[in-house]
């Protein structure tokens, strides 16, 4: 079994659970429900950088990244950093994240937030809207395209922009529909976790203009992101490359300007 499989098969368990103990209706009443929510696809169409900086503790495939630092001193960090939107981890098990690191960053920054995880059930799109994100990851090697459709137009429903990933050119083709608002290429290969910027190169032409493109791992110099944005993304979303540092507000902030520098 891959490690997607188990980690599909560990969230199935995990929503069935949370559906006994916390039912729809309790999550409905969450102050932060009926907020409006912040265009991630507006904010990157209208940035120079176009980064969404990511809280991320570890992964399946770098292990611990940076378990040191409190969410809301990251947050502030990438805030100050000019990060156009924030990304945040939610699945515990094997990320180590928690639905309540995303209501901390909904508290300490008013940039749109991404509720990052494996997004397979309805339910989920409830809890993401209860604890303030804006925009929700599907991920396109785990649903198929009915399910893809079913979230995407619920989610939007809930007034959640949707963030469509993909690893291949299958993939795309498989998933692409009006009720989608960007398209994430992610650059790391699910299978040999390898990362290469070419994939991100090789499937720019075949996202429609109507979606934002957004390039998503593998980015560590702000080389990448120029060379990237001649490809047509707009948005670049990094990780480790900030949270593997002891300051990863300064890591973004020293990025940022990097990437301005000579504009």
């Amino acid at each position: 079994m891959s490690i997607l499989d188990q980690i599909i098969q560990a969230k199935q368990k995990e929503v069935q659970a949370r559906k006994k103990v916390f039912p729809t209706a309790y999550w409905e009443q969450s102050p932060l429900f009926a907020r409006p929510t912040v265009s991630l696809k507006q904010n990157l169409q209208n940035s120079s950088s176009g980064i969404i900086a990511e809280h991320k503790r570890r992964s399946p495939s770098k292990a611990v990244i940076n378990q040191q630092l409190a969410v809301e001193t990251v947050v502030k960090g990438y805030a100050e950093a000019g990060a156009c939107g924030l990304s945040i981890l939610t699945d515990g098990h094997f990320f180590g994240g928690s639905l309540d690191d995303l209501s901390l960053a909904r508290a300490h920054t008013s940039l749109s937030v991404l509720r990052k995880d494996f997004i397979i059930d309805p339910y989920q799109l409830i809890e993401a809207k209860a604890f303030g994100a804006d925009v929700v990851l599907l991920i396109a090697a785990v649903l198929d395209r009915p399910t893809i459709k079913q979230l995407s137009e619920q989610a939007q429903a809930l007034g959640l922009e949707v963030l469509l990933e993909v690893h291949n050119a299958q993939e795309l083709e498989k998933a692409l529909m009006p009720s989608l608002d960007l398209i994430g290429v992610n650059n790391r290969n699910l299978k040999t976790f390898e990362v290469s910027l070419e994939t991100s190169q090789s499937l720019a032409e075949k996202i429609p203009h109507s979606f934002v493109k957004v390039s998503e791992s593998g980015i560590h110099q702000a080389e990448a992101v120029r060379q990237l944005q001649t490809y047509g993304y707009q948005g670049f979303l990094v990780g480790e490359n900030f949270m593997k540092t002891a300051n990863p507000g300064q890591a973004a902030t020293q990025f940022i300007k990097s990437l301005n520098h000579n504009r």
